[in-house]
């Protein structure tokens, strides 16, 4: 079955760290795409690159950066193919955001 692990990052989870240790936590985030289960995946620019669409009562209303209403912002994306959830959330518990004080949301994907 294949899955999307969607990471959501703490904003300022990397404040005060060292370049060491943001290199380290670079480093098991690329680790992770060594993993054969992993199918691929994207880290995104920061949040205040977004624009936000809706449309209400057929008006386009754009608004500057993401506008969700939770304290975590989503930062990535891991694809991933397993035999079972145990396995995925194995993997997910790996990803370094889980700790950061953000979290990975796992959902299966929809097969077509």
């Amino acid at each position: 079955m294949k899955y999307a692990l969607l990471i959501n990052e703490r904003p300022g989870a990397y404040d005060g760290l060292s370049e060491d240790q943001r290199a380290a936590i670079s480093a098991e985030y690329i680790a992770l795409t060594k993993d054969e289960r992993i199918l691929g995946g994207e880290r995104l620019q920061p949040a205040d690159t977004a624009t936000t669409v809706r449309v209400e009562h057929g008006e386009l209303l754009l608004t500057d950066g993401p506008f969700a209403d939770t304290k975590e912002i989503f930062g990535g994306y891991y694809l991933v193919e397993a035999i079972d959830l145990d396995s995925v959330l194995e993997l997910a518990a790996r990803i370094p955001a889980a700790r950061l004080g953000g979290s990975v949301e796992v959902r299966p994907l929809v097969e077509r």
